[in-house]
């Protein structure tokens, strides 16, 4: 089901945005939800949950952006209601949220109730670790790691992973059974039904970046001949069988959102689709299954995506499915995490004349902004006003600033 644009100007009272932005300010109404721009909070793991809950400084972090004109939120990762969906995965994660268990979810309750008390729309991202979770840590130290063929992805990469991380999981392990396959399945409907009793807005789920979902659509990781593996077409049959379960649990009225990526944590050069035709038959299964926004993963917002096109991967993914896009990567800044992490500088960047050009010719519906707004609550509100935003301080991607 496809966004409709509801006629009018930006949220009332709130004033007339800038001429050259005010497309971002015009309302989106996805199925059963009304966003009142569309600026997106993309997520970002952000470790401040002890022992899974979102406690009332989390409710906090995300109610001031709330408050400042961002039209949706998406959270952090959040695991689901599976033993392996969390552990330890090459970057050091630790207090990392979870949706299951009465404590979790009246935190998130919590959380929830703060962004709509400030007018704001909230999803939670469902995520799985999959390959990248290291065995033997995590709530479940002692459920294996889940893996489609047991691979990790080819070794000696171009990656941002720690050498002694990656020797301690790389070597094979089991792959995946049919039962370990459909417990996650049923792990990520649950966790996305809890999601909707809490108050949620919608659904994002994390299909991309190396991590479980992701692994059953590349090559490197997916070797199987049943019908869980073969051709691209193939391997997309997982992810569209966990949007097919999370639609049937949460009803027809909450989008859902869908990451992907060519690259991955352990390979920054891989590419799931070479050309149009193979991406068309990765993302299509998804969106007959229930996907109604894809946000397509890049580094750089304004990187082509295939030669003799300048659309993004986002572009690619509305112009082959006809669902809504939502662009991402270095929005506001002017570098894109990895590069700006190995000599810890970025840049405030008015990259928006950039965005704007490609927004306004309809190559995506939604833009999310990362560490920009992480680094700046009131980003969206100084858009609109035409106000500098905060230069970028790389010290709070450590706080909940």
């Amino acid at each position: 089901m496809s966004g409709t644009v509801d006629a009018g100007s930006s949220v009332s009272g709130r004033g007339e945005p800038q001429a050259r932005v005010a497309p971002l300010f015009q309302p989106l109404k996805v199925r059963g939800v009304q966003l009142a721009n569309r600026i997106v909070m993309a997520p970002m793991t952000r470790e401040f949950s002890p022992g899974g809950v979102p406690g009332e400084d989390v409710a906090e972090y995300y109610r001031r952006r709330a408050a400042a004109e961002t039209g949706l939120i998406i959270t952090e990762g959040v695991g689901v209601d599976h033993p392996a969906a969390l552990g330890e995965a090459g970057l050091g994660e630790a207090d990392i949220p979870h949706l299951y268990g009465d404590e979790a979810l009246a935190g998130w309750r919590r959380v929830v109730d703060a962004v709509h008390a400030a007018g704001g729309r909230i999803a939670p991202q469902l995520w799985h670790q999959g390959v990248l979770r290291e065995q033997g840590t995590g709530p479940h130290p002692e459920t294996p790691s889940m893996r489609p063929s047991g691979l990790w992805g080819p070794a000696g990469r171009q990656n941002s992973l720690d050498p002694d991380y990656v020797a301690r999981v790389a070597s094979p392990t089991a792959p995946m059974t049919e039962r370990d396959i459909a417990d996650v399945i049923a792990a990520y409907a649950r966790s996305a039904l809890r999601a909707k009793a809490a108050g949620f807005d919608a659904i994002a789920i994390h299909g991309a970046h190396g991590y479980l979902i992701d692994t059953f659509f590349w090559a490197e990781t997916n070797r199987r001949e049943d019908r869980w593996g073969g051709g691209i077409g193939a391997r997309a049959r997982f992810g569209a069988e966990v949007v097919r379960a999370i639609r049937a649990a949460v009803g027809p009225d909450l989008p859902i959102f869908f990451r992907f990526s060519q690259w991955k944590q352990q390979d920054f050069r891989a590419r799931l689709a070479q050309t149009p035709q193979e991406l068309e038959a990765l993302l299509v299964p998804l969106a007959d299954a229930g996907v109604d926004v894809f946000d397509g993963s890049i580094r750089y917002f304004n990187r082509a995506e295939f030669e003799g096109s300048p659309l993004n991967l986002s572009g690619w993914a509305k112009k082959l499915t006809g669902k809504l896009a939502m662009a991402v990567g270095g929005i506001g800044l002017d570098r894109g995490m990895y590069d700006s992490n190995r000599d810890g500088r970025a840049a405030a960047s008015d990259n928006i004349a950039l965005v704007m050009e490609r927004f306004n010719r309809g190559e995506f519906d939604l833009v999310a902004v990362g560490r920009a707004l992480l680094n700046d609550p009131e980003w969206a509100r100084k858009l609109r006003r035409g106000e500098p935003q905060l230069p970028f301080d790389q010290a709070r991607i450590h706080t909940l600033y």
